[in-house]
């Protein structure tokens, strides 16, 4: 084997792992971005579940589940004579929320999602009364019914009670129909628009190249870093081909920032993969504080007449514990940054002001986020 060979086989390989390498780090536009006007929509309704089994609200102290029985058989035509007092165990008022997702027509079934508004044990083997499901504008769009699947369990008999998993809420698969169209702007335009779902200016710009690459040059130009403008058919076939065409375009998105996460709350520290430490020096020692009382009695001489007293003495000690200076070294991978902090010993509470201290002392090259 000549050298010219040889070389051209290494170039060869060379190229095979620059292309494997960006094609297991490429996602397609479809992750990295959604199209204007196309999303879901939130849909709620106020409604009424009957036969339970004695696990309904307690009418007494929630007096919009009779109102609603009262409106409701007045509708049918049920008249129920003033002052009458209904003692309902096996209704229960409940709050009716679904997704509305885009392109629904009439006819259509969605899931919905049943919870207890009012004091109701359990919604197991009730049926939801027909109930509206409006949008944000006040309009009805879908309409609900059904029998409820609850994913729990409960039993109660002498003073004592057992329950698996959530009784008061439950869902309806395909338990509500479309009833109108939420209007679509996507065919009403020459151009489409697509919004990333994080705002990045690199990653905009690789958006903009690929999608010109693969049709024509100047078919998409970026607005800012996180919406790009696209030129598509006015044809409603040739537009829908066009952007299943575009969503499925393979982008290596830029690298996301250095940021570490911390749970103020919990303790729980999260880090990506870019994050790095500068050497540093960390003290961490524990601070032990014990509150306790001493009691003593005080007992007078004999005939002096005084009273036994019993006195209360505070004690307060402090424990400073062992304090260890920690020398972690500069590390630009992750794992070694896990494997320095790991090192010190410290809980997730003190984790996370050691790296608030590091984050100050210029040692910690991330953005900290405390949520």
């Amino acid at each position: 084997m000549n050298k010219r060979t040889l070389w051209i086989q290494t170039w060869l390989l060379t190229l095979l792992l620059c292309v494997s390498t960006m094609v297991a780090g490429a996602e397609r536009i479809k992750d990295l971005a959604s199209i204007a006007g196309v999303r879901d929509n939130q849909l709620s309704g106020y409604g009424l579940v009957v036969g339970l089994d004695g696990t309904g609200d307690q009418t007494t102290q929630t007096p919009f589940t009779v109102q609603s029985i009262i409106n409701m058989l007045g509708n049918m035509g049920v008249t129920i004579p003033p002052g009458t007092r209904l003692q309902l165990r096996n209704v229960a008022a409940v709050m009716v929320t679904a997704t509305l997702p885009p392109f629904s027509r009439p006819g259509q079934q969605i899931d919905v999602t049943v919870s207890s508004i009012g004091n109701a044990n359990s919604l197991r083997g009730g049926t939801l009364i027909m109930t509206p499901l409006k949008g944000a504008d006040g309009q009805i769009y879908a309409m609900a019914q059904g029998n409820l699947l609850v994913g729990g369990a409960g039993a109660a008999a002498g003073g004592a009670a057992q329950t698996i998993n959530h009784l008061a809420a439950g869902r309806i698969p395909r338990g509500a129909t479309v009833e109108r169209a939420v209007p679509s702007g996507l065919g009403h335009s020459d151009y489409i628009v697509l919004e990333l779902n994080d705002t990045d200016f690199g990653t905009a710009r690789r958006v903009v190249d690929a999608i010109n690459l693969a049709t024509t040059d100047g078919m998409a130009h970026a607005l800012d870093g996180r919406s790009i403008q696209v030129r598509a058919p006015l044809d409603p076939s040739d537009r829908v081909a066009f952007i299943g065409k575009i969503e499925n375009l393979m982008v290596t998105p830029e690298q996301q920032a250095a940021r570490v996460i911390v749970n103020a709350r919990t303790g729980s520290v999260v880090m990506n993969q870019r994050v790095t430490l500068q050497n540093v020096a960390v003290a961490h020692g524990n601070l032990t504080v014990t509150i306790g009382t001493d009691v003593a009695v005080a007992q007078p001489p004999p005939f002096a007449g005084g009273d036994t007293v019993v006195i209360e003495q505070g004690t307060v000690d402090i424990d400073q514990g062992e304090g260890t200076l920690f020398n972690i070294p500069a590390s630009a991978n992750l794992a070694d940054v896990v494997r320095a902090l790991n090192a010190i010993g410290a809980s997730p509470m003190d984790l996370v002001s050691i790296l608030q201290a590091m984050r100050a002392a210029g040692a910690l090259r991330a953005e900290l986020e405390v949520i």
